[in-house]
């Protein structure tokens, strides 16, 4: 029997919360290219007791809230956690649906609904849900005819420029991290409905057992399959369990949370040379990646491979895929080694190229793993 559909329509947009409003304007204006198209209005701020700008580029939308009284919701966040994401939108066919669903499932309401009709006749209505990783909120909103970014907002001049010079296309997912990710997995299933698309376990004990130290992890990927949305969700993997890049996510955001979203672009290649010359970093990727990646390549039958595997190397992105469907994906350093500042957080985001291939780069995750186990090999002594 099918399950009743909250009719999620897709995302519609993020709240991110954080200590320095011009640093994040500065970043996403001049570094991403995103297009300042609303603010909130001198009203909304003063009875929010928080400033906020909303970004845009494609269907992407980000909304950069910082506050302003010690009593608001984003300094309360702040008290708790580094910059990060405090709630996630996602846009539904009907609010009294949605409602009603999540309300037979046992959702957690949080009481601050919005109504309001524009001078046009629109009409905005949200609310909003508790969910598993600690302070992060899932909102669901429902547009009619409503062309504002919401309620108490203004549209900014910089509201009318162009498109975004990279393409930056649509959020394609949504990742979390967590001590232990049940609790998030049986949430996403029992609560949202959403169903299992993927999943991956690896250890450095797999590849190089009996080493004394060394790292893993558990991914599942959850999604809602009438509208797309994607959530992962990691959690770390003995042994060595603190020693995880996901413990240390968990230690570091004081708690689980969005470790990074990714944004889908037709062209990853001229948008990252773009964005290494405006001083972007991204995670590194061994030479014994790139070595093996033409053996990889035949082995996952892709022989159909567009970009130059130089220039690839050159720049570090990942390949997988499988039968002549592929994708091309990189990650940005997180934003506290990026600005030296722990305050900014572990969140980061990823860059992603979809050619056919719908998946999470299996084969990046082992393949990237196990050349770095390599190399870490290569400079061990016989004693040590």
């Amino acid at each position: 029997m099918a399950r009743e559909s909250l009719g999620l329509l897709g995302y519609d947009s993020y709240t991110f919360v954080v200590e320095n409003l011009e640093r994040s304007r500065t970043f996403y204006t001049k570094t991403f290219d995103f297009h300042e198209i609303a603010r909130a209005s001198r009203a909304l701020c003063e009875k929010n007791g928080e400033t906020s700008i909303v970004f845009g580029a494609g269907e992407v939308r980000v909304q950069i809230v910082a506050p302003l009284s010690q009593s608001s919701s984003a300094a309360r966040y702040l008290r708790r956690h580094p910059a990060g994401v405090m709630s996630l939108q996602f846009r539904v066919a009907s609010v009294e649906q949605a409602k009603a669903v999540l309300s037979s499932r046992g959702a957690t309401f949080l009481g601050d609904d919005v109504d309001e009709r524009n001078l046009q006749g629109g009409r905005y209505r949200s609310f909003g849900i508790a969910t598993p990783l600690s302070d992060v909120i899932f909102r669901f909103v429902e547009r009619t005819d409503y062309g504002a970014f919401a309620p108490g907002f203004e549209v900014a001049e910089e509201g009318a420029g162009g498109g975004n010079r990279f393409g930056f296309q649509r959020v394609d997912h949504i990742t979390s991290n967590a001590r232990t990710m049940k609790p998030v997995v049986d949430w996403y299933r029992s609560v949202l409905g959403m169903e299992e698309f993927w999943n991956v376990s690896f250890h450095t004990e797999d590849v190089a057992p009996g080493r004394v130290g060394g790292t893993g992890l558990k991914s599942i990927v959850m999604w809602e399959p009438e509208s797309g949305i994607k959530f992962a969700t990691n959690e770390p993997l003995a042994p060595f369990f603190e020693n995880s890049q996901i413990a240390r996510f968990v230690y570091d955001n004081h708690g689980p949370g969005i470790q990074h979203i990714a944004f889908s672009v037709p062209e990853i290649i001229p948008t990252i040379i773009e964005l290494r010359r405006r001083g972007v970093d991204f995670l590194s990727t061994p030479q014994t990646y790139y070595r093996a990646m033409p053996e990889r390549l035949e082995r996952l039958k892709i022989f159909n491979l567009k970009e130059d595997p130089q220039l690839l190397e050159q720049l570090e992105i990942l390949v997988d895929g499988a039968d002549n469907k592929y994708m091309l994906q990189i990650f940005l350093r997180e934003a506290a080694g990026f600005y030296d500042d722990e305050r900014a957080g572990p969140f980061f985001y990823e860059i992603i190229q979809r050619a056919g291939d719908e998946g999470f780069g299996y084969g990046n995750f082992r393949a990237l793993f196990e050349s770095i186990e390599r190399e870490q090999q290569q400079h061990i002594s016989p004693a040590g």
